[in-house]
């Protein structure tokens, strides 16, 4: 079990770094599903073995995913890398530049919901969150 604890605990440090707020619900939310251990397996595998491997930094990483997911219309993951790849020092006009060159790929529809739904919705939720935080 020492590899798979190896694993565990190099993804849970990456993706502390991709969302130190959220990480640890994000993979307690499996534990009351019907696959309780998926939360662990990607941990692991997404985290541990596929992020952390040499070659591209993580901040490289971010960016890449939110292009996959944009051209997959994958809106439910993506709003988790758009705020990583923010917190990871991606701006938000380098983001929708990202995935509006998707648009070449996924076509207009895929990538103009993700970029006026979803990576709208994550610029004003940061916003409002940092207005609140600076008027307390």
């Amino acid at each position: 079990m020492q590899i798979h604890d190896d694993t565990y605990n190099k993804g849970m440090e990456i993706l502390k770094k991709i969302d130190s707020e959220h990480y640890q619900s994000i993979v307690d939310s499996f534990k009351d599903t019907v696959a309780p251990d998926l939360g662990q397996l990607a941990v692991e595998f997404n985290y541990g073995q596929i992020f952390s491997r040499p070659g591209l930094d993580l901040k490289s990483r971010l960016l890449a995913t939110v292009a996959g997911l944009t051209a997959m219309g994958n809106t439910q993951q993506l709003r988790f890398y758009i705020n990583g790849a923010l917190n990871l020092g991606w701006t938000e006009e380098e983001i929708v530049e990202c995935m509006m060159q998707m648009l070449i790929y996924a076509g207009f529809p895929v990538a103009l919901n993700s970029i006026l739904t979803v990576a709208a919705e994550v610029f004003a939720e940061r916003k409002t969150k940092s207005n609140k935080g600076g008027s307390e």
